[in-house]
């Protein structure tokens, strides 16, 4: 993740920068960080999607933060926009900036930490999961955890990736209802769900999972399931790049 600095103070760059690097041993994050004295400069290597958050000082010489950010904003609408200032006087001004947060010199640790933790919620979201009934216990689980589903009588068996099963009384439709119909789970055959990110390939009508399993494709429709599957790696493949 790669954060830019503002600031034509040396000391406030330095103090900073320090927090969010600690920021990010203590959350097992990798921070590439850049720090610049002017907005000229900061503009001058800035493209769009360059930086996921910018930190930017309002009172710069010459060019001030405003306008450094409003140039920013002509190239990228997206990248997180983190004013310093020493005084709340200019916030009309950078409301039209689209910036995220405020934070108010001499610079906090804290107030610092808890902004990060803030973008992070937007930059990494968190990810999805439902809560299972299962043995006498609501479980929360991963949705990518996921591997199949599997009807049995009145219970799914819900296999996971670490090679647990839960049993839980409920039909296939209150499993997608919980998931809230999340696109990686294709129904293959009556009373057969898998999680299309452990498709591993087809053969003779059957799917075939990473850890070895086969599933039968139902015969009426095998086309049109196994391109619906084909075409939700396609799409993983560009949401990637």
């Amino acid at each position: 993740m790669k954060i830019a600095f503002v600031d034509d103070e040396p000391i406030c760059l330095d103090k900073i920068g320090q927090i969010c690097r600690d920021f990010a041993v203590q959350n097992q994050l990798q921070f590439d960080i850049h720090c610049f004295t002017n907005g000229e400069d900061f503009l001058g290597t800035f493209k769009k999607d360059r930086y996921s958050i910018v930190f930017m000082d309002i009172y710069l010489e010459e060019m001030s933060g405003i306008t450094a950010a409003l140039k920013m904003r002509e190239q990228d609408n997206n990248c997180i926009l983190i004013f310093l200032t020493s005084s709340m006087n200019f916030m009309p001004d950078a409301f039209y900036c689209h910036a995220f947060e405020y934070i108010v010199k001499p610079i906090s640790g804290e107030r610092v930490t808890a902004v990060l933790q803030d973008a992070l919620k937007i930059l990494l979201p968190q990810p999805k999961y439902m809560e299972i009934n299962s043995g006498r216990k609501t479980l929360p689980v991963l949705l990518h955890d996921i591997i199949s589903v599997v009807t049995d009588a009145h219970y799914l068996n819900i296999s996971l990736k670490d090679n647990t099963t839960l049993r839980s009384r409920m039909t296939i439709s209150e499993f997608m209802r919980l998931s809230e119909d999340d696109s990686r789970f294709i129904l293959i055959n009556k009373g057969i769900l898998l999680n299309a990110d452990y498709i591993l390939s087809f053969e003779d009508r059957c799917c075939i999972l990473e850890n070895g399993e086969h599933f039968p494709i139902r015969v009426r429709g095998h086309a049109k399931i196994e391109e619906t599957i084909r075409n939700y790696h396609f799409k993983k493949i560009c949401r990637r790049f």
